[in-house]
């Protein structure tokens, strides 16, 4: 891989924003039909509830119901984001919608495709990523390979198509 160039961290950056903006138009299409489920959806108002007219019962209830949904974003949210990672990355394409647009691919460290386990456990190693202020993404900036903690932690590369 010596003559391969390595994505820095801005490359990475400007395909992650990519790549979340679809990300969120997909987790909205799968959450609304959750939020209109407890009466929050496209419709809803603040004036929709008439919060005096409830019973204690019936704002405990709605308020369970609200948690749900929040708790099933979140989970729909995590799910989606590490299949769409690394699926699309263990693919025959090796890369994402944003790193296509940016002409990029991940590699394993020999230049190879990656396979779907450790395309998972790469996403994972994106939470412990994140979890150090950042730390983990923006290594990418300054190592050798252009690595994040989680492509150290996959054995994984970023590189220039």
């Amino acid at each position: 891989m010596a003559d391969s160039k390595y994505a820095g961290f801005w490359l990475r950056f400007v395909a992650y924003i990519i790549d979340a903006i679809i990300l969120n138009i997909l987790q909205w299409i799968l959450i609304l039909p959750l939020l209109g489920a407890v009466g929050l959806g496209i419709g809803a108002t603040s004036d929709g509830f008439d919060f005096s007219s409830m019973t204690e019962g019936d704002i405990i209830a709605m308020a369970t119901a609200v948690m749900g949904v929040i708790f099933a974003g979140g989970l729909i949210g995590i799910v989606v984001n590490i299949l769409y990672f690394a699926l699309m990355q263990s693919s025959k394409l090796q890369a994402t919608v944003g790193k296509l647009a940016l002409g990029l691919k991940v590699t394993d460290a020999k230049g190879g495709r990656i396979d779907l386990v450790k395309a998972i456990i790469r996403e994972i190693g994106k939470i412990v990523s994140g979890i150090i202020l950042m730390i983990g993404y923006i290594m990418a900036g300054f190592t050798e390979k252009k690595q994040a903690l989680h492509d150290m932690i996959a054995s994984t590369l970023v590189v220039k198509k």
